[in-house]
């Protein structure tokens, strides 16, 4: 197994070096090799995502990922930001579904900003589609046009889908839906986007090919809405790339903690790049106190989709849970009668649960 290892930036080394060490503790024959990604890769080559990043990257059978970004290269040209590292290799590597769960530990329910009856129990699976939508598509830009008379800053962006990218999405999100609970919800905004009208119809279309799940549509502002009033009702939620950005980060913040949550990008072959849901945190990288749980959880994944190794995947996942019951907490996590600990106590405490 040939792993292209991406710390990033911000609290990224720390949390990736608690997740590298859980995964040498299973004992697998795995080559890990570590690149530049984001605003470290800028600092040292100019670029957000290196060419040897690049080539690593595509020999390798999975990417595991950090985080990236931080205030620092906030003022960059555009292609010399972090995020475009990110956008880059995901095109690059062809990485079009992005699934995101949001689970509640029964452990966490009272970190959850929701009641504990809402939430309790909570599992979803949010498929995201990744290499297409507004965040791709051309024409876009910036620049001064005539307007009403005189010239102003005219911005643009262009969203669209093809029906084979819209297809192909929805296949991954009726096939997790087939190993989960049997119900897809497409989500789109076809009352007012032509794009989405698509997007429905092609839904309804795939639908057919799976009588065995059931498939059901939501608008996107309905859908966030119900996410906060009733989000058991869902199980596996597919939609586009922008509305897909939205909904599972307010998806995950049902569970209590964004540190919680890891997520898969994956390839038509389930070659996939992993990392946590949350953010490079700068406030508090360096500290020792970022929650490493996500990216452990990130390297299930893996073991899971691209490596189709389902039994060190639940050997990391019922760690985790076994740390979790015996009551320790990062920070974001922690409540009182519980025991604080750092990032690398975590990591010990996931290590001496496997």
């Amino acid at each position: 197994m040939k792993i292209c290892v991406l710390p990033g930036d911000g609290i990224g080394p720390e949390i990736m070096a608690e997740a590298v060490r859980v995964l040498k503790a299973l004992d697998l024959k795995i080559e890990m090799e570590e690149a530049l990604l984001g605003g470290c890769a800028v600092d040292a080559t100019g670029s957000p995502y290196p060419d040897a990043t690049q080539k690593l990257a595509q020999a390798a059978d999975a990417v595991l990922l950090g985080a990236v970004g931080g205030p620092q290269w906030d003022n960059n040209p555009r292609e010399q930001r972090p995020e475009r590292g990110l956008l880059g290799i995901r095109k690059q590597l062809g990485l079009f579904a992005n699934l995101r769960p949001a689970i509640l530990y029964p452990e966490l329910a009272n970190a959850s900003t929701l009641k504990p009856e809402v939430v309790a129990g909570l599992d979803i699976l949010i498929v995201r589609e990744l290499t297409g939508d507004i965040y791709f598509g051309q024409p876009r830009g910036i620049e001064l046009r005539e307007v009403d008379g005189q010239k102003q800053r005219f911005g643009f962006n262009t969203m669209h889908y093809t029906e084979s990218e819209i297809r192909r999405i929805l296949r991954v999100a009726f096939d997790a839906a087939r190993k989960r609970n049997r119900k897809v919800c497409s989500v789109d905004k076809m009352n007012v986007l032509e794009c989405t009208q698509l997007w429905r119809d092609v839904a309804t279309e795939t639908g057919k090919e799976y009588p065995d799940v059931e498939l059901s549509h939501m608008l996107v502002d309905n859908a966030a809405m119900q996410l906060v009033k009733n989000p058991k009702q869902f199980d596996v939620m597919v939609t586009g790339n922008m509305f897909g950005d939205i909904l599972s980060d307010e998806a995950s913040m049902l569970t209590g903690s964004i540190g919680m949550l890891p997520s898969a990008s994956l390839d038509a072959n389930n070659k996939g790049l992993y990392e946590p849901s949350h953010g490079s945190a700068p406030d508090i990288a360096g500290k020792g106190v970022a929650n490493p749980l996500a990216t452990i959880l990130s390297v299930a994944m893996m073991l899971r989709y691209t490596f189709a190794n389902e039994a060190a995947a639940q050997r990391i996942e019922a760690a985790v849970k076994k740390v979790l019951a015996r009551g320790l907490r990062t920070g974001d996590i922690y409540e009182p009668g519980t025991t604080r600990v750092g990032t690398k106590q975590m990591g010990d405490a996931v290590l001496a649960a496997l």
